[in-house]
């Protein structure tokens, strides 16, 4: 019997000793994956850093590049037209190959061998803009009709556009009634009181949906319509037929088409050559509305490291010789997405 219980005995304690054991093997493996993860972890947040890091770095060099091509144009002078190096776009090329052809410069070139670089110069002024629908708190009328114009060819609804028109105007009555310095007394009497939640004015394309557009509409007004904080002209050599069109109300499509065949082959130095290029001798063209030049660009640039991919845009406006940047966003938005 006392050989039994001893025997007994042992066997419970082999069976704690080997559960102790067991779960000291199971603590210390959870402690090491544990530590593992967390060193994991650290690599990778500090190896995400530095790629946004160095990429912000590459897409800044990048916009430099492109406000000196601008500003090269420039002093150039002369009308803006797609002939021009701004308006060549950079594809998809490998960092490596814009590094220093020196071979003490191998180790910078291997780290490049997968980034990516691509990117391109747009004229907005090529694009009809929704700032140009107001002038001073009133609906400016060929404008509006431009827009008509584009809706229709577009296939898009007339209810949509005056929903975006009335919103403006509410917008930018809003707007001016709030002004700083601007005293309540100096108002009309009849002056309609704006309501707290009034619309804002829009600062980009996306924000029209606010004003009314659909999302449908938005995307296909996309290359023909910006937003830019001062009125503008159409520039003709940069437009797209569309535009053309649209723009120029005497115009049939027809007319469009021939304008733009006619500049490709020679860029329209005056809007004098616009008349001749058009060939609708009823056609009236009018300098607050079309010109031949472009003063707001928006630069678009795309850099892929290995799986990650940063884009950015940035809107610029050239007077003179100076490119000064109005904004920079970088992200993945739809107007982003496009960048391919």
């Amino acid at each position: 019997m006392r050989r039994g219980g001893r025997a007994a005995a042992l066997t419970r304690q082999a069976g704690a000793a080997i559960l102790t054991a067991m779960l000291t093997v199971v603590l210390v493996a959870t402690l090491a994956a544990t530590a593992l993860w967390q060193q994991w972890r650290g690599i990778e947040i500090e190896a995400a850093q530095r790629t946004r890091v160095q990429s912000a770095w590459v897409l800044t060099g990048a916009l430099d590049w492109a406000r000196l091509i601008l500003r090269e144009d420039a002093r150039k002078g002369g009308a803006d037209h797609l002939a021009e190096p701004w308006a060549v776009p950079l594809e998809q090329a490998r960092l490596s190959t814009f590094l220093a052809a020196d071979r003490n410069d191998a180790l910078a070139a291997d780290a490049a061998q997968e980034a990516f670089l691509s990117g391109r110069i747009i004229d907005l002024q090529s694009r009809l803009n929704v700032s140009n629908l107001m002038l001073d708190g009133k609906v400016h009328a060929p404008t509006l009709l431009a827009f008509r114009r584009l809706f229709e060819l577009l296939g898009l609804p007339d209810r949509e556009l005056a929903a975006l028109v009335s919103n403006l105007k509410s917008a930018q009555g809003d707007a001016v009634a709030r002004a700083p310095g601007t005293a309540a007394s100096s108002a009309p009497a009849n002056a309609p009181a704006f309501a707290a939640n009034a619309p804002l004015w829009p600062q980009d394309l996306a924000q029209l949906v606010w004003l009314g557009l659909s999302a449908r509409s938005l995307v296909l007004l996309q290359p023909f319509v910006t937003v830019l904080s001062v009125r503008t002209p159409v520039n003709l050599n940069t437009a797209p037929v569309e535009v053309v069109y649209a723009c120029i109300d005497a115009f049939e499509l027809a007319d469009a088409h021939r304008l733009v065949a006619a500049r490709t082959a020679t860029h329209l130095a005056t809007l004098d050559d616009a008349v001749k290029a058009g060939g609708n001798v009823a056609a009236r063209f009018d300098s607050a509305q079309h010109s031949v030049a472009t003063q707001f660009f928006e630069i678009l640039g795309r850099l892929q490291v290995d799986q990650d991919v940063v884009v950015e845009q940035t809107l610029v406006q050239r007077e003179g010789l100076e490119v000064r940047v109005l904004w920079r966003r970088r992200g993945n938005s739809p107007v982003l997405a496009t960048l391919q």
